[in-house]
């Protein structure tokens, strides 16, 4: 294989995405609504009594919205992976991502492109509702208004990528369509609830320390916390290196469970699903 036939494979795998996306408008809007709301209505609420104290990367006290803003990037990344990871599903039942997973491209790549398809569209939802919140000034720092929008990106990318890997994980091992929906109320609201997305690690230090751990164990502050760094011109070396192990740990774990002969796929007939 040449590098124009795998350059060949990505662009075909992320048109696809990009197409999916675009006819379904409810996917774009369903991504930015939930953000929007804890933006719009429960930030604008607890303005006036929280706030959040001189901590890493800020540097004098923030507004509650402004702090909660890289939790709601997070959430847009924890949806939309999710959701590919859904189409994935849907792929297997109609029998479709067996056209895909016959080709003679290498497995692991095929599901890396599909991953890093997803991010890319996951990633301009996240500059929308930047550019939404911009008008709430929630922007960088005084390092110039560019800087911090562009510091993000490798940080959006990492953080995709482990939310991303995760639900193909998950895709790799429900077996119909109907379950999803409630695998993902099982893994999407803990994941951002127990986290830092809404209050500090060292508030819930102070009410709950089972629950401190919980959250420092929780892959998804982790990617938030990369985020609010990123957004700020830093890198938080622990969330960068907490962020780098679940993505691979995830992506291998997907990787063995689309494996025809050894993976989770093999016991339902294949790519396509079980035999009729």
């Amino acid at each position: 294989m040449t590098v124009v036939q795998y350059a060949r494979c990505f662009n075909g795998i992320f048109i696809r995405e990009m197409l999916r996306f675009v006819n379904q408008y409810g996917r774009f809007f369903s991504a930015l609504v939930r953000p929007l709301v804890w933006l719009l209505i429960f930030a604008a609420g607890f303005h006036a009594i929280l706030g959040v104290s001189i901590i890493p990367p800020y540097r004098t006290y923030v507004p509650y919205e402004v702090y909660i803003a890289p939790g709601l990037i997070g959430m847009i990344q924890l949806f939309n992976g999710m959701q590919s990871s859904l189409s994935m599903v849907y792929d297997r039942e109609m029998g479709s991502m067996r056209t895909l997973m016959v080709s003679p491209m290498p497995r692991w790549y095929l599901l890396t492109s599909k991953l890093m398809a997803a991010v890319l569209v996951s990633i301009l939802q996240v500059y929308v509702f930047l550019l939404i919140a911009w008008f709430w000034r929630i922007r960088p720092p005084s390092l110039g208004v560019p800087f911090g929008y562009v510091t993000v990106i490798p940080a959006l990318v990492l953080s995709g990528l482990m939310l991303g890997a995760l639900g193909l994980l998950l895709s790799s091992v429900i077996k119909q369509l109907e379950n999803f929906a409630g695998v993902m109320n099982f893994v999407i609201f803990p994941m951002f609830f127990a986290s830092s997305a809404l209050y500090p690690l060292w508030k819930m230090r102070e009410s709950s320390p089972a629950l401190f751990h919980i959250c420092s164990w929780n892959p998804f502050t982790h990617a938030v916390e990369l985020v609010r760094f990123a957004f700020y011109g830093q890198v938080s070396l622990l969330s960068l290196g907490v962020v780098v192990a679940y993505l691979f740990v995830f992506l291998a774990l997907a990787i063995y469970g689309y494996d025809p002969s050894r993976g989770i796929i093999a016991r339902r007939g294949g790519p396509g699903g079980p035999p009729g």
